[in-house]
């Protein structure tokens, strides 16, 4: 997986396993939402590994859909496998646990897995102006929470530089409720 094509297979693996899927404004295809995390990675954050790359646009494969662990292995091999997993709720869990022990995981996990859900947080809060009150409510809380997990763990200067650019953005869209 060292050139771009691993990029361009990750964005039709994602497309067509996201193909029925919408945003919660029930008009926007959800495969847009991985695109553009995607290109957050790239574009804003500057990261230009297609590894990952690959693991920005399949970030929500797993979770929310019925690909699993062992088909991105197949396709992407056993690192991105494992970034995309780090990335995946266990959504048999109950809320409480299920976000303890995803934080716990993102916290853990190495810099290519922050710098992924960094750029999913901030797609989030960019696609948020759609949401009434109390959605936007929770996803500038639960954006705060995913952000606490990782600010201790991020050592890499360019993932400190992404994070900055998504507190930034956070505290703007708080700001603005």
């Amino acid at each position: 997986m060292d050139d771009f094509s691993a990029v361009l297979d990750a964005i039709a693996f994602a497309a067509r396993a996201h193909r029925h899927q919408m945003r919660k404004d029930k008009e926007t295809p959800y495969v847009s939402h991985v695109f553009r995390v995607c290109l957050t990675v790239r574009q804003v954050f500057g990261i230009d590994d297609p590894r990952v790359l690959a693991a920005a646009v399949l970030h929500d494969t797993i979770e929310d859909t019925t690909t699993d662990y062992d088909d991105i292995i197949e396709h992407f091999g056993p690192e991105v496998a494992s970034w995309v997993q780090a990335l995946t709720k266990e959504k048999r869990l109950p809320d409480a646990q299920r976000e303890s022990e995803y934080m716990q995981a993102l916290a853990d996990a190495p810099w290519q897995v922050h710098v992924c859900k960094l750029a999913d947080i901030h797609d989030n809060l960019i696609d948020s102006k759609h949401l009434r009150a109390e959605g936007l409510a929770r996803t500038i809380r639960r954006s705060r929470e995913y952000m606490a997990a990782l600010d201790a763990r991020i050592t890499e200067p360019r993932v400190r530089a992404a994070y900055r650019i998504v507190a930034n953005l956070l505290d703007q869209r708080e700001k603005a409720v």
